[in-house]
């Protein structure tokens, strides 16, 4: 007997909305495959579909938010993490994860994610870097590579780009991790991470986009993209992330950079401070119960400065 196709459902329809689909992303690019890692990451965890959320910003990665059948909500520019953050702290049996670009989080948005790295705020941050702004027609972001052309670097960038992870790790984040969008058994193993931890997690993933940066930069087609991630990268864990920057046609590192131990989270805090018994300590005790939970900031900068020694991952028989 051969099903009818009306009748056939692929395992992650549950977790989208599929009369929204197709998406409008462009033959090639990697928001998808990315967007799929996390949809696994979840399905692997069993997670109650009804306690997570997604929250996007604006740009070609936002529009993952109108794709899943969960809460999920399109912020205005830049805003994903200020409004993850508010939704956390008053609803804090919520599991949230902002899934947005590197212009929407580290351009207009750069100030929220460091403070939210530096508060510990409880939320899981998926970084899609393709080195451009996509959407807007391929122009120049702070995560461009030197020397790389955009529609506003006609001759080349001269600036350095953001270091993504080492900006996350010194800022605070307890859990920081750089993947590419061939790696998806590692990358859905990272985001399988990231949603049990408690604290800010971090995770960047190097993505192809082939109409707007490939195009200028010898990469017109995806398979090229992907080929460069596949010889560029190395996988090693806990090296230092001041040291993982990435260069042009140069080698770069993936892995997992920063695994702490749970902290003291801002939410944490936040109900600490609005507490009874805090509002009712004398003076003095309430100064030795902020100073209790700030202590997390002296310890966080102890651990990176003695990362354990790196290490290779898996083998040649494990896949990426």
């Amino acid at each position: 007997m051969i099903a009818n196709s009306h009748d056939l459902e692929h395992p992650m329809d549950k977790y989208l909305r599929t009369d929204r689909l197709p998406h409008v992303w462009c033959p090639g690019c990697g928001i998808g495959t990315v967007l799929s890692c996390y949809l696994h990451a979840v399905d692997n965890l069993g997670l109650d579909k009804d306690k997570l959320v997604m929250v996007s910003g604006i740009g070609c990665t936002g529009r993952a938010a109108g794709y899943v059948d969960m809460d999920s909500f399109h912020t205005t520019h830049g805003r994903a993490i200020p409004f993850a953050i508010g939704l956390k702290a008053m609803k804090p049996e919520l599991n949230v994860t902002v899934f947005s670009g590197d212009g929407d989080l580290f351009a207009i948005g750069g100030n929220h994610i460091i403070h939210a790295a530096r508060r510990n705020a409880d939320i899981n941050v998926i970084c899609i870097n393709n080195y451009n702004y996509g959407m807007t027609g391929g122009q120049l972001a702070p995560t461009t590579p030197e020397t790389a052309y955009t529609t506003t670097s006609p001759y080349g960038n001269i600036e350095p780009p953001f270091n993504l992870v080492g900006l996350m790790a010194v800022s605070g984040a307890v859990y920081v991790a750089r993947w590419t969008s061939i790696h998806v058994r590692r990358l859905t193993k990272s985001i399988e991470e990231a949603l049990e931890k408690r604290g800010f997690c971090f995770i960047e993933v190097l993505a192809p986009c082939p109409t707007a940066f490939g195009r200028r930069n010898e990469m017109r087609d995806p398979v090229e993209s992907l080929k460069y991630f596949k010889e560029q990268a190395i996988v090693k864990n806990f090296v230092n992330p001041l040291e993982a920057t990435i260069e042009p046609n140069k080698k770069f590192y993936v892995g997992k950079f920063v695994d702490l131990e749970e902290e003291m989270t801002f939410e944490d805090r936040l109900w600490l401070m609005t507490s009874e018994e805090f509002l009712k300590a004398p003076s003095k005790k309430r100064k030795e119960m902020i100073l209790g939970v700030r202590r997390h900031v002296k310890e966080h900068m102890e651990v990176l400065l003695h990362t354990p020694e790196p290490t290779e991952e898996g083998g040649k028989g494990e896949g990426v």
